[in-house]
């Protein structure tokens, strides 16, 4: 069965948040000394809020972002795409994986960003980075919040990540919460939106590890999040079609990779999400190298598809569809970003592709509610590639039989609403949730002004 066919781990967020016993997962790494929050909230340097009434994307790229924050250890350096590094340790602490039962210890260094206030007071937030990390090293993802009466979240865990997975296994953290707020894999949710709570300003904080006495260090390019408020709604007002137009983008099919590496999430069934991520990372020129794919069976066809699946693997979700985990894999690539964010219409969408930037959106659906797709799912990415002269999607679905099945075209009503809306009728008849607009956008680290301007339009920079 694939994922598709499964219940989705995201149902959990159109429910009240189950009350997590502490805001520590056990086998957390131990805790290093946060640093004081700043007296104001430095948002000048921090590059991107989308104008949108639902949605508020921020990201700190640049090197004077880098050095708005508070470092321990670590230094902001400058250069093309400037970063945060590991300068002078600030201590050592020992980690033991929960996945494989190795303990070693580490050094670590931080670096906590600035206060970030929302412009669109919040009921949920995803987080996601770029970053370099060779081996033995790698980076953990925290945020905290201050909800809107005042009070504070814990720091929570968004990720712990390493774009290989020999010196720890990548991982999301169960179990956290406060009460009113938990995280799902990799989504932060205020339990109950109707009571009124929300996020209404957060932090982010980066801990870059190394093995001890080396001089080795991650590099963190970006890091973000996004914040958004989406109105729980069956059906989302019908956009005007504006663009007609078709990005050559590459089509794999996830379902010729069924029953391989089934220690990835039962193997290819599962794979939308990094099928649909190669698709892109290939539009824009990002190739594995043969030194990379030496691992894959030769007689396996788009051996590249086996190594997103193994470089999205999230071994406590036990899946490839971690979000932020997608967008940093898509970073790995030379000169390419990610970001998860969410957009407002299949107009965003237009934006996007009117300036040759694919998009990768997440939806869930009956089979009945959209004509051609064959299949229903609780949770599927595929990838939208443009627009026909009437204003239908055209989409590289990688839930097809063949990679030359893969281009697909989709009615643009039944799309958008799959795709924007936050609750559905599943197909017992029960009130599940949708995903609300949730889309991954990867693009170059050096856009062009029309791609720059294009992103700034949904919110993205």
């Amino acid at each position: 069965m694939s994922r598709a066919e499964q219940p989705s781990r995201r149902t959990v967020l159109a429910a009240a948040v189950r009350v997590a016993a502490a805001a520590v997962a056990q086998g957390a790494v131990a805790a290093v000394p946060a640093a004081a929050a700043p007296e104001t909230d430095a948002e000048a340097g921090a590059a991107g809020r989308t104008a949108s009434a639902l949605v508020d994307h921020c990201s700190w790229t640049t090197y004077d972002d880098w050095r708005s924050g508070t470092a321990r250890g670590t230094e902001a350096v400058a250069g093309d795409r400037p970063g945060v590094v590991v300068a002078t340790p600030a201590g050592t602490t020992t980690y033991t994986d929960p996945h494989t039962g190795r303990t070693a210890d580490w050094e670590y260094a931080t670096w906590t960003g600035p206060v970030h206030r929302l412009a669109v007071p919040a009921t949920e937030a995803v987080a996601s980075w770029n970053a370099d990390t060779p081996a033995g090293t790698w980076i953990q993802v925290e945020l905290h919040g201050t909800y809107s009466d005042g009070t504070d979240t814990p720091w929570y865990v968004m990720g712990r990540w390493a774009a290989g997975d020999q010196d720890i296994k990548r991982t999301s953290v169960d179990g956290q919460g406060d009460g009113r707020s938990s995280i799902s894999t990799d989504t932060f949710a205020v339990g109950d939106p109707a009571d009124g709570l929300r996020l209404a300003s957060y932090q982010l904080r980066l801990t870059l590890y190394r093995r001890p006495g080396t001089g080795l260090t991650p590099t963190v390019w970006r890091i973000g999040a996004m914040g958004s408020d989406v109105p729980d709604r069956f059906t989302v007002p019908a956009s005007t079609p504006g663009l007609a137009r078709e990005l050559q983008v590459p089509r794999y099919s996830q379902e010729i990779h069924k029953g391989q590496y089934p220690e990835y999430d039962n193997g290819g069934e599962a794979w939308c999400s990094p099928t649909s991520s190669q698709m892109i990372v290939e539009y824009w020129g990002g190739r594995p190298t043969p030194a990379q794919l030496a691992w894959v069976d030769p007689s396996y066809a788009d051996p590249q598809v086996c190594q997103a699946a193994r470089s999205t693997y999230d071994y406590q979700y036990g899946g490839c569809g971690n979000w932020p985990f997608n967008a940093a894999y898509a970073a790995t690539y030379k000169d390419l970003q990610g970001v998860v964010t969410r957009l407002g219409s299949l107009t965003d969408l237009e934006t996007l592709i009117a300036a040759g930037i694919p998009a990768m959106t997440s939806q869930s659906f009956l089979a009945s509610e959209l004509t051609g797709a064959g299949y229903g799912t609780s949770g599927h990415l595929m990838t939208v590639i443009g627009f026909t002269a009437d204003g239908d999607v055209i989409a590289n679905d990688p839930c097809s039989p063949a990679d030359d099945a893969v281009r697909r075209v989709y009615r643009r009503r039944e799309f958008e609403n799959i795709w924007l809306r936050t609750r559905r009728y599943n197909a017992d008849g029960k009130v599940t949730s949708g995903t609300g607009g949730i889309c991954y956008l990867y693009f170059p680290a050096f856009p062009t002004p029309d791609q720059t301007a294009a992103l700034a339009a949904v919110g993205v920079r």
